[in-house]
């Protein structure tokens, strides 16, 4: 095995803010790798978070944002475990991209296991009213019509979005570096976004 470069763990902590131990560990199993090594920490970091899922977020912070044209508003509670991280300025900053991904994207739900059943439904029977006459067979349409699905899902709901500065990274996965970084569960509770002349 190489000898670690320090540099690169040094390099490493700064860009993720991850533990200098576990930034170590990643360099070397990466073999001085970087970009392999931010990778082996962000899957790290998602296994993580799913772990904590199930941990209570009782405590959290009320996040705004109103866009400079004053159009459109958006509020949105980030729920975490303890008072103290909901203080913690990654917290927040979390919070305030989240206002802003909610603002620029406008998300409906905040995951699939919101959206009413008579919507999927309803998407479900666009989707196979349009291949009616397409001649494929009944399991091809199935799954044609789950793909739409999935795509439909990173449409509507904020945590299967984009990351509207990285279109690599879900929102899921923007938490789940946090969830890791900060060694708690966040989820997000509720979200609200304003925009004039629309109807709630």
């Amino acid at each position: 095995m190489a000898t670690i470069d320090m540099s690169l763990v040094k390099k490493l902590r700064e860009q993720t803010g991850v533990g200098i131990m576990e930034c170590k560990k990643a360099i070397g199993e990466a073999d001085n790798d970087f970009k392999k090594a931010v990778e082996l920490l962000r899957k790290k970091g998602f296994e993580k978070a799913k772990s904590k899922a199930s941990r209570a977020t009782n405590q959290g912070a009320i996040g705004s944002y109103i866009h400079s044209n004053h159009r459109v508003g958006v509020l949105v509670e980030l729920g975490c475990e303890t008072d103290f991280v909901a203080k913690n300025e990654d917290f927040l900053a979390l919070q305030k991209e989240i206002c802003l991904q909610i603002a620029a994207m406008n998300p409906q739900y905040i995951s699939e296991q919101d959206i009413p059943q008579e919507v999927i439904e309803k998407e479900k029977e666009i989707y196979r009213e349009q291949m009616k006459n397409s001649g494929k067979p009944d399991n091809v349409i199935d799954k044609i019509v789950e793909g739409k699905l999935k795509k439909f899902y990173t449409e509507v709901c904020l945590l299967r979005q984009a990351y509207f500065k990285d279109e690599k990274k879900p929102i899921e996965n923007l938490i789940a570096e946090k969830i890791h970084k900060l060694g708690e569960n966040i989820t997000v509770k509720r979200f609200i976004r304003y925009q004039v002349g629309e109807e709630f």
